[in-house]
C-alpha cells in the first residue's frame, strides 16, 4: 500500500460509521470506551459487535459502569499504560482477566524537559513530538502489539485494549486491528478521530505547559496517524507486510482473525 494523506475534506465524503448509536457507550467514568463493530471488513463483512472495544482507562468506573460491562461479558483486558501509570490507578472487574502490555509514555517527560530547560514549547513543538512518538510505535513497540494479536487469535470472547486516554497507544492498536480486518483507511481514520468528539480530558494538573500545548496533548491529529502508516509503507513496504512480518500474521492467521471478529459473509 502507499502512503495515503488524509484530508478533512475526504472526512465529511464518508459513510456515518463512527456515529453509529452503539459505537460509544455512555460511562460515567470512562469517556472514551468505543464498541469497534460495524466497520466494513474483507469481503464486505462488517465487523462483530461486542467483541472489540476500546477505551480510555478504567480506574474511574462506577458501579454502574461496571454493572455494565460485566453485563458484556467482558472477559479480557489489555492495557498498554507503563508501570507507574498502571500502579497509580488500578481497577477490577469481576471476570475479567487483565494483560500488561506496557508502553511507557514519553510525550509528557519530554515536554517537561524541555520546558525544564528553558525552552518556550509552542503547539508546533507539541505536535512534532507526537508525531515522533507515533513513528516510534511502529518499529520500537511493534512487539507489545503483536502480542495483543497473539491474544486476538487465542479467542473471541469480548475485550478491551486501552491505554490512559485511550488515543495514542489504543489509537495504533485499534488501526492495525482494523486493517488487519479489512477495514479502509479513511474510516480506520474516522474511527481514530472519534476521540475528539468523546474523549474528556482530566483537568489540567501540568501546570508548565500552555492551554494551547494541552491542547495538542489531548486531542488527535490525522498528522499523528498518517506519521505512523507512512513509516509502516517506507521501512515495510505496506501493511499487509508490516502485519506479517512484525506482527506475525501470516495469511491463514489474518484468515482466523476474519472468522472470529467479521459477521459471517
Amino acid at each position: 500500500a502507499d502512503a495515503q494523506t488524509f484530508g478533512a475534506e475526504e472526512l465529511t465524503t464518508m459513510p456515518d460509521h463512527p456515529n453509529h448509536p452503539d459505537r460509544v457507550w455512555p460511562l460515567q467514568g470512562a469517556s472514551n470506551f468505543r464498541d469497534l463493530g460495524g466497520y466494513p471488513g474483507r469481503d464486505g463483512r462488517p465487523l462483530r459487535w461486542r467483541r472489540l472495544f476500546r477505551s480510555d482507562h478504567l480506574g474511574g468506573l462506577t458501579d454502574t459502569d461496571k454493572a455494565q460491562l460485566v453485563a458484556l461479558g467482558l472477559a479480557r483486558s489489555f492495557d498498554f499504560r507503563g508501570d507507574a501509570e498502571r500502579a497509580a490507578v488500578g481497577y477490577q472487574l469481576p471476570g475479567l482477566t487483565q494483560h500488561s502490555l506496557a508502553i511507557e509514555p514519553t510525550v509528557v517527560q519530554r515536554m517537561q524537559e524541555l520546558v525544564d530547560a528553558g525552552q518556550s514549547l509552542t503547539p508546533v513543538h507539541a505536535s512534532e513530538l507526537m508525531a515522533d512518538l507515533y513513528r516510534a510505535l511502529v518499529n520500537d513497540q511493534s512487539h507489545r502489539f503483536a502480542e495483543l494479536f497473539e491474544h486476538l487469535l487465542t479467542a473471541d470472547a469480548p475485550l478491551v485494549f486501552h491505554c490512559t486516554a485511550g488515543k495514542d497507544r489504543t489509537g495504533f492498536a485499534a488501526a492495525l486491528i482494523l486493517l488487519a480486518l479489512g477495514v479502509p483507511r479513511d474510516l480506520v481514520l474516522q474511527d481514530y478521530l472519534l476521540t475528539n468528539r468523546v474523549f474528556k480530558h482530566p483537568a489540567a494538573t501540568l501546570h508548565t505547559l500552555s492551554p494551547d500545548v494541552l491542547a495538542v496533548l489531548w486531542q488527535v491529529q490525522p498528522g499523528f496517524l498518517e506519521a505512523a502508516l507512512q513509516v509502516v509503507d517506507s521501512d515495510h513496504g505496506g501493511i499487509q507486510r508490516y502485519l506479517e512480518q512484525r506482527m506475525g500474521l501470516s495469511p491463514a492467521a489474518l484468515r482466523t482473525l476474519a472468522g472470529r471478529y467479521l459477521q459471517p459473509a
